[in-house]
């Protein structure tokens, strides 16, 4: 009886440390993702970005801007094309407060983003927006098929905080 539970605990703590192990590299495949979208984003390159979501009808965005929400990855593909022709400058990304949880197949993050946007005049816009994905692992690789982006409204003139401090 000693020996099956003796074998019983190293095969439970086998699991633990694979599980552990597992998650600690499906996060660091979550960051390198976060990284890529970055550059990209910086490039201005939309393919690139759109590689990290979900494709088709799937994907389900709240963007900081109109229309309140978007159904799909053409329409969001769409959203990041008026963008990029709003600004038509040099882009800064930093990622900041990443924080990413993993529960098996399915996972979320959120993290602050600092861009600074550059206008078709020279004159730049600086925004920090709060970004929370949902991400689903699919044939191994990441997506994210929820993201809802935003800005703190101040309530009493209706105005956004577009450089919010904590």
């Amino acid at each position: 009886m000693r020996t099956i539970t003796l074998r019983m605990g190293a095969l439970f703590c086998l699991i633990a440390t694979f599980g552990a192990s597992a998650a600690a590299s499906d996060k660091a495949a979550i960051q390198a993702q976060v990284e890529a979208y970055r550059k990209a984003f910086e490039a201005r390159n939309v393919d690139a970005i759109m590689a990290v979501y979900v494709p088709g009808d799937e994907l389900f965005v709240f963007d900081a801007v109109p229309p309140r929400e978007y159904v799909g990855a053409a329409a969001y593909r769409k959203d990041w094309e008026g963008l990029f022709a709003l600004f038509p400058g040099p882009i800064t990304d930093k990622i900041e407060e990443l924080n990413i949880t993993v529960a098996g197949p399915v996972a979320y993050s959120h993290r602050i983003e600092d861009v600074v946007f550059t206008k078709k005049d020279g004159s730049q816009v600086r925004l920090l927006t709060r970004e929370t994905d949902v991400y689903r692992k699919t044939n191994g690789k990441w997506l994210v098929v929820q993201e809802h982006v935003s800005f703190p409204v101040d309530l009493a003139t209706g105005k956004p905080d577009l450089l919010s401090k904590p």
